[in-house]
């Protein structure tokens, strides 16, 4: 039996495309749900906004961390593999910043409909954070991802290396 090809609408220049935006949805649908779970967990205890002023907004800062991790370790192993950086701390620095400020895109939805416009429900806060901002957030970290962390032409060209040329070469060159 051939294997079904999921992708065989998508004409064939965009299927890599295609492909990256499912595996980064997938990705980013685990994160989603570690993101969400821990985020209403930590706003009805130990960040509950009778307890703690802002504790939402501690409850969201805490949540996303998590599934940033989750997204990275999905998106360096699975999404974005085959165009990965050998220097692994760079990649995951300049993953974490991109990361970071989706999560202040996320923040700043959630920080404006609780504190600006007075929308404080569970609810509320859900839709604006994890929904609003999420999507914001996403669309900013799948283009900068894609395009400059996993980026493999962004590694170190080979001619702006300096070329190490053995001694006895130099000599035989110079006795000429």
């Amino acid at each position: 039996m051939a294997p079904i090809d999921l992708l065989g609408f998508v004409p064939e220049r965009f299927r890599r495309l295609v492909l990256e935006l499912v595996q980064f949805g997938l990705v980013g649908g685990i994160g989603f749900v570690v993101q969400v779970s821990v985020f209403n967990v930590l706003r009805a205890t130990v960040f509950s906004p009778t307890a703690v002023h802002a504790g939402p907004i501690l409850a969201m800062l805490v949540s996303t961390l998590l599934a940033i991790i989750v997204n990275w370790l999905g998106n360096r192993y699975w999404t974005f593999r085959a165009k990965r950086q050998e220097r692994i701390l760079r990649e995951s620095v300049e993953f974490f910043a991109v990361s970071v400020v989706g999560m202040m895109i996320g923040l700043g939805c959630l920080w404006f409909s609780h504190y600006v416009l007075g929308f404080r429900s569970v609810f509320a806060d859900n839709v604006s954070g994890n929904v609003i901002g999420l999507v914001l957030g996403a669309a900013f970290r799948f283009v900068l991802y894609r395009f400059w962390v996993f980026d493999p032409n962004r590694s170190i060209p080979k001619a702006s290396v300096p070329a190490v040329v053995p001694a006895a070469a130099t000599e035989r060159v110079a006795s000429r």
